[in-house]
């Protein structure tokens, strides 16, 4: 019988499953991008770069907006800390957000019991409580020069086990390496994947990269891409090329 998670997923349109990353400069392009993207994508990340500039306001003006934001922090720190930084990321009304599966076991169970602690007692929205594994932009000579002898696939699958025993919802990974996740963790964890590019797009700083219909073959729930549709001539057009290709995957 199928999972409650995975019933919506089958439910959920791969236009609600594709993710446009924010990387801009400032508020004013963020919001040209979040008006003419709202109807075709799901939702919007907004990431170190435009959170630097303009804090939790790039946060409230897309939300204004109609859109849905995926907080792309990457908090990483003592528990205390993440745990509070969490809890405000919560109160801001964001969909999703994310953490350092690196920061500890108890970093990301006190993140978890604090999240849901706030949202009982202020009847607040869950968001979506991921975990970094590896970044994309690195390899396996990346992992050795900082210490980490595990092949990528295991370093990965060591996290991401990590992130599901502290009671995370899932994790931020290479599609590569979502067949090793999905054998550890089962289908009701969430993956959500960056690094992805058309089949004719430039991998940029990105490693480990896959195109959108091939990261929907190997069973992500989310997607997200930046550059190739935010650089685009057309972008409405970009976005709309990409579901399309994610759709022919999901037949």
């Amino acid at each position: 019988m199928a999972s409650k998670l995975e019933l919506v997923r089958k439910r959920t349109s791969m236009r609600e499953r594709l993710i446009v990353a924010l990387d801009v400069d400032n508020l004013e392009q963020a919001t040209g991008l979040v008006r003419v993207l709202s109807g075709e994508v799901g939702m919007f990340k907004i990431g170190k770069q435009l959170f630097t500039h303009a804090g939790p306001q790039a946060v409230r003006l897309i939300q204004d907006l109609g859109g849905e934001i995926f907080l792309d922090l990457k908090f990483h720190d003592i528990p205390n800390t993440v745990a509070k930084a969490a809890i405000e990321a919560t109160r801001l009304g964001v969909k999703m957000f994310n953490v350092h599966a690196s920061g500890s076991l108890e970093m990301m169970r006190l993140t978890a019991k604090e999240v849901q602690r706030v949202c009982r007692q202020e009847k607040r929205r869950r968001p979506i409580m991921l975990a970094v594994t590896v970044l994309t932009s690195l390899n396996q000579d990346d992992l050795k020069r900082v210490g980490v002898t595990q092949k990528v696939a295991a370093q990965v699958v060591r996290l991401a086990l990590l992130t599901k025993e502290a009671g995370m919802d899932g994790v931020v990974a290479s599609p590569h390496e979502v067949a090793d996740i999905r054998e550890a963790c089962g289908r009701r964890f969430v993956i959500v994947t960056p690094g992805i590019r058309p089949a004719d797009g430039n991998r940029n700083d990105q490693q480990r990269v896959m195109t959108p219909a091939d990261a929907v073959r190997a069973g992500v729930d989310y997607i997200v891409v930046g550059r190739p549709i935010i650089e685009a001539k057309d972008p409405v057009a970009a976005a709309r090329a990409i579901v399309a290709d994610m759709e022919q995957a999901g037949k």
